[in-house]
């Protein structure tokens, strides 16, 4: 019984870093395709933001999006998102570039970070060059 206090006590430290874990990491949130797409048709202010390389963008992209490469989030070349308030919605091509990117945008101060994974599962509308081809 001496040890009730203690065990209690490491039980909600566990659950606190499990519910920091479910969120998606420190200061972002992993949002499914189908969250992401209501959100931006819900808040035509959301910045959508493709962090794979330019030329990957420039082939397709989800529509609206603007590209800002994982490369210059890692080197804070950061002036495509001046404002650290506004939503930004991240994606790459399969989730994993995009979740590294969050978790060094709510490191470099950007609080509205959200990840939707990869282009290779999006339904939503897209843009590019490679868009329409056989």
């Amino acid at each position: 019984m001496k040890n009730l206090p203690q065990k209690t006590a490491a039980l909600l430290l566990l659950m606190f870093a499990l519910l920091l874990q479910g969120c998606g990491g420190p200061g972002f949130k992993h949002v499914s395709m189908d969250e992401a797409a209501k959100m931006m048709k819900a808040d035509k202010n959301v910045v959508i933001v493709d962090v794979r390389t330019q030329e990957e963008y420039d082939k397709k992209h989800v529509l609206g999006a603007i590209c800002v490469p994982i490369e210059d989030i890692r080197a804070e070349k950061l002036d495509k998102l001046p404002d650290k308030d506004k939503t930004l919605m991240l994606y790459c091509w399969t989730g994993r570039r995009s979740e590294d990117a969050s978790a060094l945008l709510v490191k470099q101060g950007y609080k509205k970070v959200y990840d939707f994974g990869g282009l290779v599962d999006w339904t939503g509308e897209v843009e590019g060059a490679e868009v329409g081809k056989k």
